[in-house]
């Protein structure tokens, strides 16, 4: 038995995911198939890699270590075989790309599209979520993340604040009166995302006072395409991020309330896995994606952004 890149690839994927059948459905094989690559592999080897018992995949220590070099060695082949197709002419390959839902339904997905137009041969795999993945389990190279980010490992490029505002529609303010104060919003319906930690506390500067209100009221929601519709429809008082209601605004469905005070912006930020950063077609995603989002309403770019480095987050 040989120790081949593709029962590295396998392996390394196995170890990460921490399921056989979730790894099968992602290369497109037989669950058979990866058994037979990880009993190969560990033959050629001469130790086990993976401890394995019906219901989950562990890494033994052997395995651990052996994971940690794999990574290096297919990055190192990843890279060397970009290198050899960039001289053949465009780049080519797939790029897995995770987004917060709303922002990519309205505004990244039409960015992808534009991306594809300059390179055709650079397939794209756009995953939207508002849920924290983890982006080397689930094999994504960057993820696009609205608010505070944890420790990790991995790249982390800002790219700025994303404004938010107090908005509600018109018959909802005609109904049930226009706010003239922050303390005024007691008696409105709020509507809230239920997803997002602390939504049930509004925060509200201006005129240099900082509010923070209890807020809520009969109807929450856990995505923001919903939340848009039920503003729309007049459903109560929301904070929203300008790139998701702001053609509501100008439409006049929307309109802002409390128009001297807002809710603080939140960052945006984009992550990459490090293993993924210099890859030709991720870079050129990257730099397409740095540029084009600073250009979406309301997202605030120059000192938020640090400038154009990759950070270790």
């Amino acid at each position: 038995m040989d120790v081949t890149l593709e029962r590295m690839r396998t392996f390394v994927r196995v170890a990460e995911r921490g399921s056989l059948s979730a790894v099968a459905r992602e290369l497109g094989v037989g669950q058979s198939t990866v058994t037979r690559h990880l009993r190969e592999l560990e033959t050629a080897l001469g130790v086990p890699l993976l401890s394995r018992t019906t219901r989950r995949v562990t890494v033994t220590d052997e395995g651990s270590r052996f994971h940690a070099q794999c990574v290096q060695i297919l990055r190192l082949v990843d890279l060397a075989s970009e290198e050899a197709r960039s001289t053949r002419g465009a780049p080519a390959g797939t790029i897995r790309i995770s987004c917060t839902a709303a922002l990519g339904v309205l505004h990244v997905s039409r960015l992808i599209f534009a991306f594809q137009d300059l390179y055709p041969d650079i397939a794209i795999d756009l995953s939207l979520s508002d849920e924290r993945i983890d982006l080397v389990r689930d094999g994504i190279d960057i993820a696009l993340r609205l608010g505070p980010l944890t420790d990790s490992s991995l790249k982390l490029k800002p790219l700025g604040q994303s404004r938010r505002l107090l908005v509600a529609a018109p018959q909802y303010l005609e109904g049930n009166g226009v706010p003239a104060h922050p303390r005024d919003l007691g008696t409105h319906e709020g509507i809230r995302m239920s997803n997002i930690a602390g939504s049930d506390l509004l925060i509200l500067e201006g005129r240099g006072e900082r509010h923070a209100l209890p807020f809520g009221g009969r109807l929450q929601m856990d995505h923001g395409l919903a939340v848009r519709e039920a503003l729309a429809a007049g459903r109560g008082i929301a904070p929203a991020h300008l790139w998701l209601v702001e053609d509501l605004l100008a439409a006049g469905r929307l309109a802002r309330v409390l128009p001297d005070y807002a809710p603080p912006p939140v960052p945006l930020n984009m992550l990459i896995v490090p293993e993924r950063a210099g890859i030709a077609r991720v870079r050129l995603l990257v730099d397409f994606l740095a540029e084009r989002i600073a250009q979406i309403p309301g997202i605030e770019t120059g000192a938020a952004r640090g400038g154009n480095r990759l950070e270790a987050q």
